[in-house]
């Protein structure tokens, strides 16, 4: 008996109280806030994610802003396109697994724009690239960025 309490109040792992970072300032960051991107092409998604004890997952959210709603988190305004009703937007929601034991993860990740789906060509226009990122102790950060996805 003694064991176990001793084994449960002698925990020495520490509490992790802080969130992982998305690092956008490195050298050939993509995309950031007010880039372009174009049907049928592919991008590479490229940043850093740290966190000060381990890095857990990422997802991606590219949806339509035609509505001009805001989640930016960048302080840089876009230039937006008049207010529009969606006739056939571009979506991408992934989620994406982080090497386990990763405190620092640099994306090198490759992500193809489709130009149409069954229903036809997507819509040009303003979107929003969301990004965001959790820890394995469930802490999570978010990047907001506007984008324009267009044709060539």
């Amino acid at each position: 008996m003694i064991f176990v309490v001793n084994s449960c109040t002698n925990n020495t792992n520490e509490i992790d109280e802080q969130k992982p970072n998305i690092d956008l300032t490195i050298q050939d960051a993509f995309p950031l806030n007010c880039d372009t991107l174009f049907f049928g092409e592919t991008f590479n998604l490229k940043m850093i994610f740290t966190d000060n004890v381990e890095l857990g997952s990422f997802s991606i959210d590219i949806h339509n802003n035609f509505d001009h709603h805001s989640h930016s988190t960048e302080v840089t305004e876009c230039s937006l396109d008049p207010i529009k009703i969606p006739v056939n937007p571009f979506l991408f929601i992934n989620d994406f697994e982080i090497p386990l034991g990763s405190k620092e993860y640099q994306t090198n990740l490759e992500i193809n724009i489709p130009p149409a789906n069954s229903y036809g060509d997507f819509d040009e226009g303003d979107y929003h690239f969301f990004i965001s990122l959790t820890d394995k102790s469930g802490w999570s950060t978010q990047k907001g960025l506007s984008i324009k996805i267009l044709r060539r």
